[in-house]
């Protein structure tokens, strides 16, 4: 279990770039899975869980090569189907949830998919029905082995059949996996209620370009006519919109002066207004944003009738739920109170202990909502030793320990490794004082 060493209580000041967008890149790297023909990728992060989708998409037989600091072409040519169904695969499978993703794709083109029950972070259920009841809507015949907690799914002997479906909940990865499904089906599939996160987008744009039509791309109605075959393209993952948000609620925090570079400000959505509510100063220069040192601190806005402020998470355009972590810690030292309400995962909310523990005055309501009531930076965080319990809540974690007077120990950081690139070495570029101890 690695550990980092903070030593915290110092502002920090340069320019950051935000490595390609995790979350993109796991339905990305599954999607080169419906085509024979080469696939070029750019801005892949190297992170944790990709580097082990990318694993397991070697082992299924997928010819991968690197040309270039997160540029990779990717070959399906050659894949082993009955790779699949091993002990090797289910033991390795079983460790990330984005491999449920594989599903989709390697029904559409060899009629068939199976997955162990996949892991992930700690943060309340994440059910997979909406990607089955997708793919049963499609036609496949859906089976789950529940001793061995192994999950399959088999299409018809002639093939996937395009139909009307309305998901009950607006699953991102549920999304893209039907979507990845269906552009191989027969006919045409319309999803309704589909995810619409900049995320899906691009993927749903990635897959236009090797040949599949899909139109309302961008809404939560999205109309798939089927075709027979997809082809070789090259794509370029977005600038991760989480890390960004990271990045400013860690110069907030820290009263730093940072600039983060190249955005793509057109896809952050909510991200920027919601930190203002916070009374966090961010401008816009050009595609880049400039935070700066916050040395007389933020004062939380209130709604106009004057109740406090109530920060909460939603699927696209709504605010998102990998967020409200960040902006719990960052309301730690604001001027004011605010309520985070994590309305779509449960357990999201359980590290604030530990912030407790550091002297935030923190209210755990219930599973979903906590009231924070902000020192003002009148009383400093104080360091301690913690555990990363999820990629989120360690980021988070990890920037109250840099703005924390003293010492601070973060354990099981495998956890943020999970999600974000050389987080130590690039905080140590801007001044921090971080030391990885294995």
């Amino acid at each position: 279990m690695g550990t980092f060493e903070i030593e915290g209580g110092s502002p920090l000041k340069g320019e950051i770039n935000p490595q390609g967008a995790k979350n993109e890149a796991l339905q990305i790297l599954c999607a080169v899975l419906l085509t024979p023909e080469k696939v070029t990728i750019h801005n892949i992060p190297d992170i944790l869980d990709v580097n082990k989708l990318m694993h397991l998409l070697k082992q299924l037989g997928v010819k991968i090569e690197k040309i270039g600091k997160g540029s990779y072409t990717f070959k399906s040519d050659e894949i082993d189907v009955e790779y699949l169904k091993s002990e090797n695969f289910k033991e390795e499978g079983s460790g990330l949830r984005g491999s449920i993703m594989i599903v989709g794709p390697m029904l559409a083109r060899f009629g068939k998919g199976y997955i162990p029950r996949p892991g992930g972070d700690k943060i309340g259920r994440r059910r997979l029905d909406t990607h089955f009841e997708g793919f049963i809507k499609l036609g496949a015949d859906f089976r789950y082995n529940k001793e061995e907690r192994f999950y399959g799914v088999e299409a018809p002997k002639d093939g996937l059949k395009g139909t009307y479906m309305l998901l009950e909940e607006a699953s991102v990865t549920g999304t893209a996996n039907i979507v990845m499904a269906a552009v191989l089906a027969k006919g045409k599939t319309t999803i309704y209620n589909a995810a619409c996160e900049p995320y899906l987008q691009q993927l749903c744009e990635m897959l236009n370009r090797m040949g599949a039509k899909i139109k309302g791309v961008g809404s939560n109605l999205l109309e798939i006519e089927g075709v027979r075959e997809l082809y070789g393209c090259e794509h370029t993952v977005l600038p991760d919109m989480v890390e960004i948000g990271s990045w400013i609620g860690l110069a907030a925090m820290t009263k730093s002066e940072i600039t983060i570079k190249n955005v793509s400000w057109e896809h952050l959505g909510l991200i920027p207004t919601t930190f203002r509510k916070l009374g966090i100063r961010i401008e816009k220069r050009g595609d880049d944003i400039f935070i700066p040192a916050h040395q007389d601190g933020y004062e939380v806005q209130n709604f106009i009738d004057g109740s406090i402020m109530n920060i909460s998470d939603a699927p696209w355009p709504g605010f998102t739920p990998d967020l409200l972590s960040i902006m719990l810690v960052v309301a730690t030292q604001a001027r004011g109170s605010v309520l985070i309400h994590q309305k779509m995962f449960e357990s999201r909310l359980f590290f604030v202990d530990k912030l407790i523990d550091m002297g935030a005055k923190i209210i755990l309501c219930d599973p979903h909502r906590a009231t924070v009531i902000g020192h003002d930076f009148k009383s400093q965080l104080k360091a301690t030793t913690m555990v990363s319990p999820d990629i989120r809540a360690g980021i988070s974690l990890l920037i109250a320990a840099l703005s924390a007077k003293g010492t601070s120990v973060i354990h099981n950081i495998e956890q943020i490794d999970r999600g974000y690139e050389n987080i130590d070495g690039r905080l140590r570029a801007i001044g921090a004082k971080i030391k990885r101890i294995a």
